[in-house]
């Protein structure tokens, strides 16, 4: 049994609000608060959100985290 953790990021967006629902949905569970940072280049706020998941497999570096 392995735990995953992926670090969602995006532009403060509801595609950013999307990509960590379909992450719920998937049985991601939500792992600390969200972060909000400006990026003075693009003019944005951006935002990042960790989740992590346990899955039945070892964990090796070349799995598909979005996939699992």
């Amino acid at each position: 049994m392995a735990t995953l953790y992926r670090l969602l990021t995006s532009e403060d967006s509801s595609a950013f609000c999307h990509k960590v629902t379909d992450a719920l949905a998937k049985g991601w569970v939500l792992h600390g608060s969200p972060c909000y940072a400006h990026d003075p280049v693009a003019g944005v706020m951006r935002c990042a959100q960790a989740v992590t998941k346990d899955v039945d497999a070892d964990y090796h570096p070349d799995m598909k985290l979005g996939q699992q």
